[in-house]
């Protein structure tokens, strides 16, 4: 005779026992609870001081203005074709380069700030910029 069936004992259980896996992280935050407090003290130690700041070399920025007329203007001073070549190989033979920023008359024919624009690339200038002026 038996009293229970053999099904009821083969059955698999879907559910896991949480009981130990909450024994277990119970356990251990006790652990980091006890540990944390003691490995914050430390040894005091007189470090030396030192001073560090990024050395920052801006490059300085050279203005080349073409006037209506097609004059050049060297950082505001009147130059010209060829002292304006020997400037370009001058400043592009620095390091680091400054950085070329062309300011053209609204009225200037294209064909001379294409010149300036061939002497800078002729002179090895890698930085070269346009300054206009925002509408109103």
């Amino acid at each position: 005779m038996a009293f229970g069936t053999q099904d009821d004992a083969d059955e698999v259980m879907n559910e896991i026992n949480m009981t130990p896996l909450v024994d277990v992280m119970l356990v251990l935050l006790i652990i980091f609870i006890i540990t944390v407090p003691v490995m914050k003290h430390s040894v005091n130690v007189d470090l030396p001081s030192a001073v560090n700041q990024p050395e920052r070399i801006q490059p300085e920025t050279v203005r080349l203005s073409v006037a209506a007329d097609g004059q050049y203007f060297w950082n505001g001073m009147p130059i010209d074709d060829s002292a304006l070549e020997a400037n370009l190989q001058t400043e592009a033979a620095k390091d680091p380069q400054p950085d070329l920023h062309i300011r053209g008359d609204k009225a200037v024919r294209y064909e001379r700030v294409a010149q300036a624009m061939a002497a800078a690339q002729r002179a090895g200038v890698r930085k070269i910029g346009f300054v206009t002026e925002p509408q109103p």
